[in-house]
């Protein structure tokens, strides 16, 4: 059993000023995995301030020695992959082929797609007679999210490197080892002692005492709506910036120039993927009447085939849910659906066969939904896709907005139609035939998704401000 409870404060690991302790568990049986330290306000407090000293000279530091510090952790990095894949499978349950290919990979192509914009910008130039000038931010305090630790943890500590801020970092306390090889990566890498911080903890009580803090200039948070609007609210007195990427419900537009076959197949892999533990997992699907019957037996055809299990067999594609809770909310979403009456066209309640213990959630498919359903309207954050009927592509467009969400959306179909259709979508992304994803693209929703964008470029200048030097173009 593994056994980490210190914290990374200063650029070593040190005891926490907290006593209690929280158990990290095996998603795939249920067992303990490890044992972390539950940190307090004082470990916030001793975090916040190697952070803010250390802010004094690294917002002044070049860009030569910031890329410098990001080559140095892509190296240390790339060591630990395999380790990294193995430690995300175990504590949230992901098919080891996904940890390899996706968890991991996504949090190193972040790394790297920073280090080349910043090789590109330009934190100083004239305009209009004036001098602008980009600055960091400051102190972030990050707040990261189970369901893609290294995805989302990288992509906010690469740019707030970036930008020259300093960083306190509360991994979720259900993936808490990730994060702290994350920490043994950047000290290795030679980071300066005070830029980047980690405290382990709960989110109501060292996520908060990071938002409230005097001297942390943002918050930087991923996860539910709900936790959200709690960041939120507690960094107002502050008046601290806060960027969120929340929560949603996206709509997948399944056009009749499309290939039905084909589109409500990958579709439905894409719910399915992270066993539909994604915020942008496309979890409502639209077809028209003239093809919706046809979509049903797709839809569940190709749920009934995906083999769920242990996450280190080679033949899964599907691993369990993360964690307690959230398997108990999927189990009673999905009895939710049923209640209300749409039609269970594949999965449905308890352990799919040849599971008998773990939070494995059968891939589950409801048909005949309608839009004011609650399976339609919230977020259940597990395999389970609604498919709802439209009669016109003006309807389509409408159900697709009618959500408080807009992180994601999905259009199938010819491709000029296709795009021609997605431009009436309100959401922060936009995906035309299960389209690559592109890691630099900016991400964030509009809504009860979010505020501010991460990645590449727009990820960078989140951790900015702007500064307007006036009269120092005067010769």
């Amino acid at each position: 059993m593994l056994e980490k409870l210190q914290m990374y404060i200063n650029g070593e690991w040190v005891d926490s000023h907290s006593t209690e302790t929280i158990e990290v568990m095996n998603p795939s049986d249920d067992s303990v995995l490890g044992i972390i330290t539950a940190g307090n306000s004082d470990d916030v407090d001793r975090a916040v301030a190697a952070a803010k000293a250390a802010f004094v000279d690294f917002s002044f530091s070049t860009k030569e020695e910031r890329v410098q510090i990001l080559e140095n952790i892509i190296t240390e990095y790339e060591k630990r992959s395999e380790e990294l894949a193995e430690t995300i499978s175990r504590e949230m349950g992901a098919p080891i082929w996904l940890s390899q290919v996706a968890q991991v990979a996504s949090g190193l192509t972040h790394f790297k797609d920073t280090l080349n914009v910043l090789k590109g910008y330009d934190f100083e130039y004239e305009k209009d007679g004036y001098l602008l000038r980009k600055e960091p931010v400051g102190v972030v305090g990050m707040i990261t999210p189970w369901n893609w630790p290294m995805n989302q943890m990288c992509t906010k500590v690469a740019s707030g490197i970036a930008a020259g801020c300093t960083m306190v970092l509360k991994p979720s306390e259900i993936t808490p080892f990730c994060g702290i090889i994350l920490a043994e990566i950047i000290h290795d890498a030679g980071v300066p002692a005070g830029i980047f911080n980690l405290v382990n903890g709960m989110g109501p009580v060292v996520g908060a005492s990071m938002s409230e803090h005097k001297d942390i200039d943002m918050m930087h948070f991923t996860g539910s709506t709900r936790a959200g609007v709690a960041v939120a609210q507690a960094s107002a007195p502050t008046v601290k910036r806060v960027a969120q990427e929340l929560g949603g419900k996206s709509a997948n537009i399944v056009l009749d120039d499309a290939d039905i076959e084909k589109a409500v197949s990958a579709g439905v892999s894409s719910c399915f993927l992270n066993t539909g533990q994604s915020c942008n997992a496309p979890t409502r699907m639209l077809v028209s009447s003239k093809n919706y019957d046809k979509a049903v037996e797709v839809a569940a055809n190709t749920a009934n085939a995906i083999k769920v299990g242990d996450p280190f067999d080679a033949d899964t594609k599907m691993g369990p849910i993360s964690n307690k809770t959230q398997y108990e909310k999927v189990q009673r979403m999905i009895q939710i659906g049923i209640d209300e009456g749409a039609t269970l066209s594949a999965g449905g309640i308890g352990l799919p066969d040849g599971c008998e213990s773990g939070y494995y959630v059968k891939p589950t498919i409801f048909s005949d939904v309608t839009n004011d359903m609650t399976i339609a309207r919230e977020e259940i954050f597990g395999p389970v896709l609604c498919l709802i009927k439209y009669e016109t592509e003006e309807e389509a467009i409408e159900i697709a907005n009618d959500t408080p969400y807009g992180l994601a959306g999905y259009v199938q179909g010819e491709q000029s139609h296709a795009v021609e259709v997605a431009s009436k979508i309100r959401a922060g992304q936009v995906t035309i035939n299960k389209g690559a994803r592109v890691r630099s693209a900016p991400f964030g929703g509009y809504g009860s998704s979010g505020n501010g964008r991460e990645h590449g470029t727009h990820g960078l200048e989140e951790c900015l401000e702007t500064k307007a030097v006036i009269g120092a173009l005067v010769e």
